[in-house]
């Protein structure tokens, strides 16, 4: 039995390479595949919906074939099941034309696909479309998804729902919104960010009991990140400790009007345990910051000069939060950029970067970028609809253009040490994080672990998860009305 693999995510090659590796190696027919893939689908179906009867949609590929052996299933056990096919079953080739003999043998009541047909009662299993959808989904399947989603139905989707891009989670047209994906051997990396959330629901992983070795002959494209792991990387503090064993992050930023932001980044350091927090800002918001939080240093800062002793203290430097576009902001950064340290650059930093064209010096510690999908855009003079078409492709091609390390936030934000190395996907999270101070936050947290001495390579992965569990555990119950702030107590918590 092959132990579970469900942490590595796969592209479509990767995926197919693992099936064909499972054939060799097992000495098995992939029409043995598709009946464990069949079965796994059918015991889910008897687990949670064993009163129902069965709707299968079948396409022409492979994924029609495991929801011929599912019908089956559901046939021999006495369960009132149809199967609708998209495809005439005579023009089917390979292992599908094998399983639809399996069902047709069996007596499994089948009928070609009719836009005005009528969905009675049941769970609906989706087998139209797998791995290989790259472009627009065709009419007919089109319009066999828009029935799907229209019936209101608990639906199941083989492998993952049809008319999702199994490489990027992207979405052209459309797609069936299940409410549990049952993803075979290789996890589809496209399941875990950009639309693939939304379509997914519950997502379900199934070795099919391929041996174990086969997954070290394929590195995984990604891999989805877990915080408790991640937490060793943070070291235990010694009884005899000092603050300055902690280290000093710097935060610059906060012009008119964007006090709160630097304020939140400053906040997010402390909490994650650095030993000193200093921000540099204008002169007008000094007294409010050191009204809300006096464990924070505050500077005003208007000149190279005021801000380079600043920076002279610190062992860490976060650029960005509230920093905006001005005159003075872009002196701030400049100067900034200027320091050896490890730094990280957000919002307005990236966008000046951006707008500047500023290349990026090459020093002891790559700069930390973390952009947003606009700021993503800007950063490679694309708009911000062909970021989201492929995530892991900009991610990468921004660490590459700016040698730095890249956090691309977002659903499944994506964290990228190089433009060479495994992706990491964070899966927590939730759509309340989706409101102004939640990047600047995420910042700080950054940088207060980085202030602790916690290795670079490992310490975005580790911000990401901190950041979204925090935030999953401070929304329960009211997504809608989080703000940023509510995940420091639990943010706390899971630092201890």
């Amino acid at each position: 039995m092959a132990k579970k693999h469900n942490n590595y995510l796969y592209n479509c090659d990767q995926v197919r390479a693992l099936d064909r590796l499972a054939i060799d190696r097992d000495n098995i027919s992939g029409l043995q595949l598709m009946k464990r893939a069949g079965m796994a689908i059918f015991k889910h179906i008897l687990q949670h919906y064993s009163k129902h009867a069965v709707t299968v949609f079948c396409g022409s590929g492979n994924n029609g074939g495991d929801g011929y052996i599912v019908a089956t299933l559901a046939k021999e056990k006495g369960i009132a099941v149809q199967l609708i096919y998209l495809k005439h079953p005579q023009q089917l080739k390979g292992d599908a034309k094998l399983s639809y003999e399996i069902a047709n043998k069996a007596g499994v009541p089948m009928t070609d696909f009719s836009p005005d047909m009528l969905l009675e009662d049941c769970v609906i299993v989706d087998a139209l479309l797998g791995t290989g959808l790259k472009g627009s989904v065709r009419r007919s399947y089109f319009d066999a998804i828009k029935l799907i989603n229209n019936s209101n139905l608990e639906v199941i989707a083989v492998d993952l729902p049809s008319g999702l891009n199994a490489d990027t989670g992207d979405v052209k047209d459309i797609c069936v919104k299940a409410q549990t994906t049952i993803s075979f051997i290789g996890l589809k990396q496209g399941l875990f960010t950009n639309h693939g959330p939304d379509y997914c629901g519950e997502i379900v992983y199934q070795d099919l009991a391929v041996k174990s070795t086969i997954f070290n002959e394929i590195q995984p494209a990604a891999i989805k990140l877990q915080l408790n792991p991640l937490l060793r990387h943070i070291k235990p503090r010694q009884a005899n400790s000092h603050k300055n064993d902690y280290g000093h992050v710097l935060v610059v930023g906060g012009d008119y009007g964007y006090a709160g932001a630097i304020l939140l980044a400053a906040e997010a350091a402390l909490r994650t345990g650095a030993g000193l927090v200093s921000v540099a800002t204008r002169q007008e918001h000094i007294s409010a910051i050191v009204a809300r939080r006096p464990e924070i240093m505050a500077h005003a800062v208007d000149s190279n000069e005021t801000l380079q002793t600043l920076v002279n203290k610190a062992s860490v430097l976060i650029v960005g939060p509230g920093l905006g576009q001005s005159l003075w902001s872009k002196k701030m950064l400049n100067c900034a950029l200027k320091a050896n340290i490890p730094s990280i650059l957000d919002a307005d930093a990236l966008n000046l970067v951006a707008r500047d064209q500023i290349q990026l010096n090459t020093m002891d510690h790559p700069y930390i970028l973390t952009p947003h999908p606009k700021e993503a855009a800007r950063l490679l003079n694309m708009d911000t609809a062909q970021i989201q078409k492929d995530r892991f492709s900009a991610v990468k091609k921004i660490a590459e253009k700016y040698h730095a390390q890249v956090l691309l936030k977002g659903t499944g934000s994506l964290v990228c040490i190089s433009a060479s190395s495994t992706i990491g996907i964070c899966t927590a999270g939730n759509p309340g994080m989706a409101t102004g101070g939640m990047g600047d936050i995420l910042s700080g947290i950054i940088g207060g672990l980085l202030a602790q001495d916690v290795n670079q390579n490992h310490c975005l992965a580790l911000a990401a998860c901190l950041h979204a569990e925090a935030a999953d555990k401070a929304a329960k119950g009211r997504q809608r009305s989080l703000l940023p702030s509510d995940i420091f107590k639990p943010l706390s918590y899971l630092i201890g």
